[in-house]
């Protein structure tokens, strides 16, 4: 059996956008939190960094700390992409230019988000039955906290999160949206990274 996500991890390709991806965030946060912009106004970047940064950090340390080889860069990279984005749309003023900019981001973040949940679970998990609703559940428990979050930061006002205009419609769709998105990244994840089954196994499975 060889592993589609630990060939992938391998590439020099895959550590370069690694570290392209993570320098952006790293960046982008430097501006945020040193430049006063009008469209990060109220945008709680302050209490938004230690979140957003942390997987950048924490997945490296327990990588070099588990003795990864090679390192999970696949992982790494789409559990940053995410925030990367966020970011982004914040600090150039997506959000506030484009209405469906938020939407768009949900989707396309849940598909991240969970594409790296399964990249990471198939280092070391070949078994790709219920893999599809396990990515799923894990988006749509991802979410649900998610938005949580955002309501209680933006009702205590914390870190300046006075801007994030939520309203019971804004949830309901984030909800929907994201959950969705993360249904069509699990999906897309197992197809591409699960590990591929020599012809020998696949005939076990089918005697059994």
């Amino acid at each position: 059996m060889s592993s589609s996500v630990l060939e992938l991890d391998a590439r020099t390709l895959t550590a370069r956008v690694n570290i392209a991806v993570k320098a952006a965030l790293f960046a982008s946060f430097a501006v945020a939190l040193t430049v006063p912009l009008d469209a990060l106004e109220g945008k709680a970047m302050g209490a938004r960094a230690p979140l957003f940064l942390a997987p950048a950090i924490v997945v490296p340390v327990v990588g070099r700390w588990r003795r990864w080889h090679p390192h999970a860069h696949t992982g790494d990279a789409l559990l940053s992409a995410p925030f990367l984005l966020d970011t982004l749309g914040n600090l150039f003023g997506i959000y506030d230019r484009f209405d469906g900019t938020d939407d768009v981001l949900h989707a396309v973040n849940w598909v991240l988000l969970v594409a790296a949940f399964h990249a990471f679970r198939f280092r070391r998990v070949s078994d790709r039955r219920d893999a599809v609703l396990l990515g799923y559940g894990f988006g749509a428990i991802a979410i649900v906290w998610w938005e949580a979050m955002e309501w209680v930061v933006s009702e205590d006002g914390l870190g300046g999160a006075d801007g994030l205009s939520l309203t019971y419609g804004d949830t309901i769709g984030d909800l929907v949206l994201s959950s969705t998105g993360g249904l069509v990244g699990s999906v897309v994840a197992v197809a591409l990274l699960c590990p591929h089954r020599t012809a020998p196994e696949a005939e076990g499975e089918a005697e059994t």
